[in-house]
């Protein structure tokens, strides 16, 4: 950009650095209160019932149990992030839908006693016919896991656009594949834990991870059959999201329950292994995908099928369904283009929206691309950058896109890994390979909402700023600080902020849908530029001078071009509250959306204001004798609008790629006997350490989006699938077969490399 700044775009320590390093950050776990109780959960140990009698007559005799509670002690709400997908009692009354579903819970003195409870709790259930593939389940003929959802199907998003048949007609080269991939994880460094009390009045206070307070709120007070004003859901450190913490939890709900029963505060923590099972996992997916290029490599026409396990309940259903396609329709320009995705009801745990969702779905357009560039003789730089989307376009769906840096992102990535000189000139067993991938800047969580900061400035000079922004760990915090700092040139050290506390805070749509730094940094900066505007009224009149030529800087509001014409920042401030004038600022924004767009029934329109696009190059190297994969460089670059801080956001980038490219692409799966998950903890689900981390650099790439707050976006997650992407077109490129089963474990790879040494031997 052409201004400078004092502390946008530099690399500064975030504010909740200290607190982190030195362990004085409080999570949940850690919070002990007066009286406070030990809640736990009994569960379902099959897939699939009818739940015929729960006895807890025992247990609740038990001495040190203070409370009991079963589906018996709900009002029978069902959870949906939509109004057509209200499908999930946190407490089921009729059946269980999955291993390890929530049946009853207790509240004692003690872990000891808690756990004793629970076995004395009495269960009976009438097992039914489980299905655990997105196949067999649409094939059942019943009983079906939702009685309102025939044949299993839970969402259906259809998406025609342009004439695909005469795109296809018109190709020169055409093919088809399919992709498929195992469920994934969070894994999040915290196991999720909430701590929840009743007051004499009947408030509810409660502190529990989440993506967004206010979006916790509401679904609680309705499940509790509460007046929303009457809940409160209070700030409290976080130890990652991912996308696993955008959803009320049915512990959530549980846990006030039983502080409502008991009348004392309850504890409830969940184990690794009910973390993995119970909070949200990745889907399944199979991805059939058929793909018409021209000669030169342009895409004429795509027609994707996709069947995704979603588990026992709708969660983010419509959302999940949709967003593999519309990252891809926003990386890759097309005009025939048809979807057709089904989520599909599993007796599996429930699926989520994740950070590296759809792996089968990105890689796999990807993968066919290289393959198509293969047989045209186009490299796969030249393919992406011969499709890759350019600003001022329209996605097929009706999205215009204002900013977008994509064939920066690729040229500088390529460059970086020095692409020309590498491609196809590289030693046996070594590939490079490159993905690109869009992701949006804000969506509908199935609600429309800005975001909204207040700010006051103290006597001292110093401000507070009130924002309901969260911040999982993506350095939110630092964002709305360096905002305001700069926008009322003061030191960082002087914003003082409270924020994602539904009873101090302001509304905001949450930290999911990556629209915190778009929407809650607009809105800081709008009130700064307010609570700017009333102080300089003030001071011009004291000054003698138009307001337009006052600036604040070290504390001092001066003529511009006439620094010893000030007034100190504190006198101003209280010739304010003496003239019965205190200072404060509101703002608020929305991103411009189309209303009327809706996930299945109307999937056309603006979806979001803004998107991100990115670009990661990988080398890798292949031992052929035991499929381990090294792999030795990575160049990620984004276009994250304008970097707020580049230090955070580089550190993005480097996480996404760990959990995109390393995790995704060569270790993060689940396996399973029936519908019971095998390996919930990391003894077996392989997470990469810091020691598995290639080396990575991280280039950022600034369009300066009109709409986002000094130009900034969404930073980070376009590089985890694109690091996917990479990793997946490097392996292939390294033994010269694709393979079409994610993840490329050492299994996979040597079966691929000898069915490719069989078909040379032939």
């Amino acid at each position: 950009m052409d201004k400078e700044f004092t502390y946008i775009g530099k690399r500064v320590p975030r504010v909740d650095s200290l607190s982190r390093v030195t362990g004085e950050a409080v999570f949940a776990a850690d919070l002990k209160l007066p009286r406070m109780l030990v809640g736990k959960v009994k569960r379902s140990h099959v897939a699939h019932a009818r739940i015929v009698r729960v006895d807890t007559s025992k247990a609740e005799r038990l001495r040190g149990v203070k409370a009991v509670v079963t589906g018996r002690d709900t009002a029978g709400v069902k959870w949906g992030v939509f109004r057509y997908t209200q499908d999930m009692e946190f407490l089921p009354r009729d059946k269980v839908r999955y291993f390890g579903e929530e049946i009853a819970a207790v509240a004692a003195v003690d872990e000891d006693t808690a756990l004793e409870a629970l076995e004395l709790i009495e269960v009976e259930l009438e097992e039914l016919p489980a299905v655990f593939t997105p196949l067999d389940a649409m094939a059942s003929e019943g009983p079906w896991i939702h009685d309102e959802y025939p044949n299993n199907v839970n969402v259906h998003v259809e998406i025609n656009v342009g004439d695909v048949e005469k795109g296809f007609e018109e190709s020169y080269l055409v093919r088809e594949d399919t992709f498929t991939a195992a469920e994934d994880d969070y894994f999040m460094g915290e196991p999720f834990a909430v701590v929840a009390r009743f007051d004499d009045g009947g408030n509810l206070e409660m502190w529990t991870p989440n993506a967004g307070p206010h979006m916790k709120a509401k679904p609680l007070s309705n499940a509790l059959r509460m007046p929303l004003n009457k809940v409160r859901v209070r700030k409290i450190a976080i130890g990652g999201a991912f996308g696993g913490r955008s959803e009320i939890s049915p512990a959530d709900y549980i846990c006030a329950l039983l502080a409502r029963k008991s009348a004392r505060p309850v504890k409830l923590i969940y184990t690794r292994e009910e973390n993995t099972v119970n909070v949200r996992m990745g889907h399944a997916l199979i991805t059939t995908i058929k793909t018409g290029v021209d000669r030169e490599g342009r895409v004429l026409a795509r027609d994707i099928t996709c069947y995704m396990d979603g588990g026992a309940y709708s969660s983010t259903g419509p959302i999940a369904t949709s967003v593999p396609f519309l990252c891809m329709e926003q990386a890759y320009r097309m005009e025939n283009v048809r979807y057709n995705g089904y989520r599909i009801f599993t007796n599996k745990p429930v699926r989520g929206m994740i950070r590296m969702h759809g792996r089968s779905f990105a890689c796999g357009v990807d993968l066919q691309l290289d393959r198509l560039g293969e047989e045209l003789g186009i490299d796969p730089v030249t393919m992406r950058l011969r499709n890759a989307r350019k600003a001022g376009e329209t996605t097929p769906t009706g999205s215009v896109v204002s900013s977008c840096g994509l064939t920066e992102c690729i040229e500088k990535a390529a460059e970086k890994i020095e692409w020309r000189k590498k491609y196809g000139n590289l030693p046996p067993w070594r590939g490079i390979g490159i993905g690109i991938n869009s992701v949006q800047t804000g969506f509908p969580l199935g609600i429309r909402g800005g975001s909204q900061a207040f700010i006051k400035f103290n006597e001292d000079g110093g401000v507070t700023l009130n924002s309901g922004v969260v911040d999982n760990g993506q350095g939110n915090d630092q964002m709305l600080v360096q905002v305001v700092a700069e926008e009322l040139g003061l030191p960082l050290e002087d914003v003082n902020l409270i924020t994602a506390d539904t009873e101090l805070t302001a509304n905001d749509p949450g930290s999911y849908s990556m629209v915190s730094t778009f929407a809650g940094g607009n809105a800081a900066r709008l009130a700064a530029i307010d609570a700017r505007e009333k102080l300089f009224r003030i001071a011009a009149e004291a000054l003698e001078a138009n307001p337009a030529d006052l600036v604040l800087k070290d504390r001092k509001i001066f003529v511009a071009g006439s620094p010893d014409r000030f007034l100190p920042l504190t006198k101003v401030v209280r010739m304010g509250l003496i003239q019965g004038r205190p200072v404060s600022g509101e703002g608020h924004f929305a991103p411009k959306v189309d209303h009327r767009r809706e996930w299945v029934s109307n999937p056309h329109g603006q979806l979001s204001e803004a998107f991100s696009f990115g670009a990661t190059v990988a080398e890798v190297e292949v031992d052929p004798d035991t499929g381990q994969v090294r792999v030795l460089e990575v160049a990620a670059a984004q276009d994250c609008g304008f970097a707020i801080n580049p230090m955070v956001v580089e550190g993005q980038f480097e996480g996404s790629v760990a959990m995109g490219g390393q995790g995704g692409m060569l270790t993060e799966y689940h396996f399973w006997d029936g519908g019971r998950c095998m390996n919930p903890t990391q003894l077996e689900y392989k997470v990469p350490l810091a020691a598995d981390m290639p080396r990575i650099h991280p280039i950022i790439v600034e369009s300066n989006d009109p709409g986002g707050p000094y130009g900034a976006k969404e930073a980070g997650m376009s590089i985890a699938m694109s690091a996917a992407q990479a990793y997946a077109s490097a392996i292939a490129d390294a033994i010269g077969v694709t393979i079409t089963d994610f993840p490329m474990t050492p299994d996979k790879i040597l079966e691929a490399i000898e069915k490719r040494r069989q078909e040379e031997r032939k």
